[in-house]
């Protein structure tokens, strides 16, 4: 019989924040497929499980994924992790779940941490619809494009990007969507240096360009016209 897939969340940063569950599936299976197997290594240990640990990232993707069917199809238990939070949401493994689910392998996902989700939880803005965007082009134009289509966009809007460049991405948002938005910053979540800032965007645009950027961010945005349309029927 073939084997199964199983898509298993990891810590996004405090390693307690893996689930029992996760545990077990790490210590059941034959091989782990991984981004980083440093990184990897570091939670395995904590937790005293021994397993091959085989990298799978954006350069091998392609090649990985095929020795993963055989491995499925031989009969053998595969997980799945990214270095920190839920798999194939803004890391590699989508290419592999695909081909898999074409194949008829079963793929089990096996939920935890992710550093939106858990940044939406706590920022203050509405949570009832959200729209994930993951992280924003790098090119100026289709960025441009990109930041004019979320604009418009009447859901909450979560993105992440990198340190260096998220004080651009905030000044360019306030260009895009109008500095009045309200606005949340999520750092370092589940860290020891953990911080939420919230404010209007414009606020929170200025403090990020007076300091320099460390760690890995979330940022949040409230949906156009949501506060408009909350004042909708009253006096």
């Amino acid at each position: 019989m073939a084997g199964t897939l199983y898509v298993v969340a990891t810590p996004i940063g405090n390693l307690e924040d893996v689930t029992l569950r996760a545990l077990a599936v790490l210590r059941s299976v034959d091989r782990i497929l991984c981004e980083d197997t440093r990184h990897t290594s570091l939670l395995l240990r904590h937790y005293e499980i021994r397993k091959p640990l085989v990298s799978y990232h954006e350069h091998n993707e392609r090649r990985r994924a095929e020795e993963a069917l055989a491995w499925l199809e031989a009969g053998e238990e595969l997980a799945l992790v990214s270095d920190a939070g839920t798999p194939t949401l803004c890391d590699p493994g989508y290419r592999l779940v695909s081909l898999a689910a074409e194949r008829g392998l079963r793929v089990v996902p096996v939920p935890g941490p992710m550093a939106a989700v858990a940044a939406l939880s706590a920022s203050g803005l509405p949570t009832d619809s959200f729209t994930f965007a993951g992280f924003p082009p790098r090119r100026a134009g289709p960025r441009q494009r990109w930041l004019e289509r979320l604009a418009a966009e009447p859901r909450t809007v979560v993105l992440y990007e990198a340190p260096e460049r998220v004080a651009r991405t905030l000044a360019e948002m306030c260009e895009v969507f109008g500095g009045e938005r309200r606005a949340a910053v999520a750092r370092e979540l589940t860290k020891a240096f953990e911080e939420f800032r919230r404010g209007r965007l414009d606020e929170l645009a200025r403090s990020l360009a007076e300091e320099t950027a460390r760690g890995e961010y979330v940022l949040l945005v409230e949906g156009a016209g949501r506060r408009q349309a909350a004042g909708e029927g009253t006096e």
